[in-house]
């Protein structure tokens, strides 16, 4: 299994005009989507070799994530040493891998590591991800969000997670939704954006729907469930949700845009639920990482006792696939 290779033509979104009637027209069945997420897991059951081989391409998928007070340039240049060798390489020699072969999809970080991860990245083609606009509230000033999107591009991130006015959609203000998500399109420049909806903050799938829609409307590359602070983050229902918006928005105009869970998922078969719902219901072209990311911290180090397991036949301690 060789890295993803991203060279499939895929243009950049670039929004719409603001479409009120087909925002209002979306629903969501409540009952209909939640079972179907019940089901998922264990009508897709994947074992063995194959459970190997889903497990490094859910690796490719990550934005490798630390988003704590006490971050420090040593600990994201160890995150990004761990980005670039996310296996080990005796785990990888036993996959008939070679070392180096599987990387993570990028690294997410605040503003202020942002230099370190690019210095750690340098040469490399993983993209640094910087997380923007009053994160995770989104609460600072208008300008203030602005202002830091352009200092995180300058210094270097080329993807920008921001994060929307709750408030905007629990109000029904759409307009004020759509100009929101646009201006800080805008001011990511060359920088792809996903933005964050915070979707355990959002009230009902239906605002989840809406809301979707009118990110991608206003020009968003990617949309994402949440920060990973909220009390309740990504969830399978939401999950649904968001990229059924994302595969009626690619009829009708021919964008694809991406989709990133974030938040509690930090067990490698969730990861797997994950990419079977991704194939099942937008195809194949979505399990590329340009498409679709996991926002995890911890993830990756369960994937990695899972091919331990596999390898060996032994589940081993966490502390054997530390993150730096």
């Amino acid at each position: 299994m060789n890295q993803p290779n991203h060279t499939d033509e895929n243009p950049r979104n670039p929004g719409t005009e603001l479409d009120l009637d087909w925002a209002l027209a979306v629903q969501a069945n409540t009952s209909a989507i939640e079972r179907r997420c019940k089901a998922l897991p264990g009508r897709r059951s994947i074992k063995k070799a194959n459970q190997a081989a889903w497990l490094l391409k859910a690796i490719t998928c990550i934005d490798l994530t630390t988003l704590s007070g006490d971050d420090t340039e040593n600990r994201v240049r160890r995150l990004c040493r761990k980005a670039l060798f996310p296996v080990r390489t005796d785990l990888l020699e036993a996959l008939n891998m070679e070392p180096g072969s599987i990387t993570t999809g990028a690294i997410c970080v605040y503003h202020e590591m942002v230099p370190a991860a690019v210095s750690a990245l340098e040469g490399t083609d993983i993209p640094v991800a910087a997380v923007s606009t009053g994160f995770p509230a989104g609460l600072s000033p208008y300008s203030l969000r602005l202002a830091e999107i352009g200092e995180s591009v300058e210094a270097g991130a080329k993807e920008i997670d921001i994060v929307i006015s709750r408030r905007h959609v629990l109000s029904q203000d759409w307009q004020a939704l759509y100009d929101e998500m646009k201006a800080f399109r805008e001011a990511c420049g060359d920088a792809h954006v996903k933005a964050i909806l915070a979707t355990g903050e959002l009230g009902t799938l239906r605002n989840v729907a809406r809301a979707s829609l009118i990110c991608m409307m206003a020009g968003a590359d990617f949309i994402k469930t949440s920060t990973g602070k909220e009390s309740v983050n990504a969830t399978l229902p939401v999950s649904l949700t968001m990229i059924r918006q994302i595969r009626d928005y690619y009829e009708r105009t021919g964008f694809r845009i991406g989709y990133k869970p974030a938040g509690g998922i930090s067990k490698a078969k969730d990861s797997l639920t994950y990419l079977a719902l991704m194939k099942e219901e937008l195809g194949n072209r979505w399990l590329q990482p340009d498409l679709f990311r996991f926002g995890a911290s911890s993830l990756l180090g369960d994937i990695e006792r899972q091919l331990e397991h596999f390898v060996t036949g032994h589940y081993s301690a966490a502390h054997r696939h530390a993150m730096g």
